[in-house]
C-alpha cells in the first residue's frame, strides 16, 4: 500500500514537511510505501477553465502541464493521501487549495480516482487557525468521498519559525497516532 505525503507550505524544511514526514516515517514502519510532495519545490497555480470548472492536466496549455499531470499519477497511486499545511490567515495555504480543487475536479469528471482512498490532514500554525484548517482538508476529502481516520487529539503542530513544531511534544505524538491509525485504516481495508 502507497501513502502520498504533501507538504502545502511555500517554505522547504518547515513545520509542515516536518510533521508530513514523521507521519511518513511511521507509516513506513507500518509497512507503507511512501511518496513524498513538497509544494514549496512544485508550486501549483489555479486553473479555471470558461465554465467554472479547472481545467484538467490532459487538456491544459501551461508550464505546469507536465507537473501536473505527474502529481495527478501520484494521487492515483495512492491509497493513503497526507495532506499537512501552515495556516494563512485561518485556513490553507492557495497552492494546497489550487492542487486540491485541480485533482479534486479531475477526479469528479472522470473515474472518481480518490474514492475510497484514506485521507488525513495535518495544519501547523503560530496560534490559532489550524482547527479550520484541519476541518477545510477534511472537507476536501469527504467531498472525495475518502475515509478519514482520527487521531488522540487534532492534528495539528505548533510552531513559528522553522524546527519550532519538533519542540510540540503533544503535537508530534498526536500526528504519530494519526499516521498509525492511518495505517490500521489502509490495512483494514486492503484485507
Amino acid at each position: 500500500m502507497r501513502v502520498l505525503g504533501i507538504s502545502g507550505s511555500p517554505r522547504c524544511e518547515g513545520n509542515t514537511e516536518i510533521l508530513v514526514k514523521l507521519a511518513l516515517d511511521v507509516l513506513a514502519k507500518e509497512g507503507m510505501e511512501t511518496d513524498f510532495l513538497s509544494l514549496a519545490e512544485h508550486p501549483i497555480h489555479q486553473h479555471i477553465a470558461g465554465d467554472g470548472s479547472a481545467k484538467s492536466a490532459e487538456t491544459e496549455g501551461s508550464r505546469d502541464d507536465s507537473v501536473l499531470k505527474d502529481i495527478v499519477e501520484r494521487f492515483k497511486q495512492a491509497d493513503g493521501i497526507l495532506i499537512g499545511s501552515p495556516v494563512y490567515f485561518g485556513s490553507a495555504t492557495p497552492q494546497t487549495m489550487a492542487l486540491l480543487n485541480h485533482v479534486g475536479y479531475l477526479s469528479r469528471r472522470t473515474d472518481k480516482f480518490l474514492r475510497r482512498k484514506v485521507g488525513a490532514a495535518i495544519a501547523v500554525g503560530r496560534r490559532a487557525g489550524q482547527n479550520f484548517t484541519i476541518a477545510q482538508l477534511n472537507y476536501w476529502f469527504l467531498l472525495s468521498e475518502m475515509i478519514v481516520p482520527g487521531s488522540t487529539y487534532w492534528n495539528v503542530g505548533i510552531g513559528l519559525n522553522k524546527g519550532d513544531v519538533k519542540n510540540d511534544e503533544e503535537g508530534l505524538q498526536t500526528i504519530r497516532d494519526l499516521a498509525a491509525n492511518m495505517a490500521w485504516v489502509m490495512k483494514k481495508l486492503g484485507a
